[in-house]
């Protein structure tokens, strides 16, 4: 029982009961979308409802926020007795979206290394800034270019020291040794590496790297007596991995930048892939 002390038997006790009314029993009308809001909406969305400047939020779904995007691509490298290939397509992938088909994933570190990155374009360019300053500082402090080996070791401290926040991009590095041998090396996200002959990342990887495993490193082939490709043989198989995985990959597509690496230098080869 509520105590009104002083009411006025007039209009304003009316007025007074109403407003003592939506204090005890708040009307519902406020906070209910009607039928036609949550009909346009998905559970957990917040709708404007049919009385002025009220919202109602649907329930059961959780909303979360993520920093990265995979702009696809993919990268691989194949080494040789005495050159290396690394290459990478240049289709630059956002969602169902192609924003462009020429973006440069591989970067010459040295007259004797080549790195190339898939994953978000956004930290692949800064991580290659990263490496070029890395690089360019080392050179003056010791007036030389680092090896192979320095350059695989120093990109995965480069990585692992961001392993809290990771660059999201998946390398792979190829070059020849101070012998004048071929070799390449593989990446994850955080900098764990191994020193391979054959090795691929990306979007393309479970297409391309079976392919490689059996032509070049002759897995699978029990009995096989295993010979050493040329450059061009190694060229023309590294073209032809790319084009099957066009067709089934829509990330990867356009042109391959294919990077030859001898003990000339580096030499840059583009092959068009189709572009639907």
């Amino acid at each position: 029982t509520w105590l009104i002390a002083d009411v006025r038997q007039d209009a304003s006790f009316a007025s007074s009961q109403a407003a003592m009314s939506n204090l005890l029993y708040p009307r519902t009308d406020i906070f209910s979308a009607p039928s036609a809001d949550i009909a346009r909406n998905s559970p957990g969305d917040t709708v404007a409802s049919s009385q002025p400047g009220a919202t109602v939020t649907l329930g059961g779904k959780q909303v979360a926020f993520s920093p990265y995007e995979n702009n696809g691509g993919t990268v691989l490298a194949v080494a040789g007795k005495d050159f290396c290939i690394v290459a990478s397509d240049t289709r630059f992938g956002l969602g169902y979206s192609v924003p462009t088909r020429r973006v440069s994933r591989v970067l010459k570190l040295t007259d004797k290394a080549v790195i190339a990155t898939s994953g978000m374009q956004a930290d692949t360019s800064t991580l290659h800034k990263v490496l070029k300053f890395k690089l360019r500082q080392y050179e003056h402090q010791h007036a030389k270019e680092m090896t192979l080996a320095a350059i695989s070791q120093m990109l995965g401290n480069t990585l692992y020291f961001k392993r809290f926040f990771p660059y999201y991009t998946f390398n792979v590095v190829g070059g020849i040794d101070e012998d004048g041998e071929g070799f390449a090396y593989g990446y994850d996200a955080i900098g764990s590496f191994e020193r391979v002959k054959v090795v691929c990342s990306g979007t393309g990887q479970s297409m391309i790297q079976p392919v490689i495993d059996n032509q070049v490193d002759y897995k699978q082939q029990l009995g096989a007596v295993k010979m050493d490709l040329s450059l061009q043989e190694t060229v023309d198989l590294v073209k032809d991995c790319f084009t099957s995985a066009g067709e089934r990959d829509i990330y990867t597509g356009d042109f391959v930048e294919i990077c030859k690496i001898t003990k000339d230098g580096v030499e840059i080869e583009e092959f068009a892939l189709k572009k639907d």
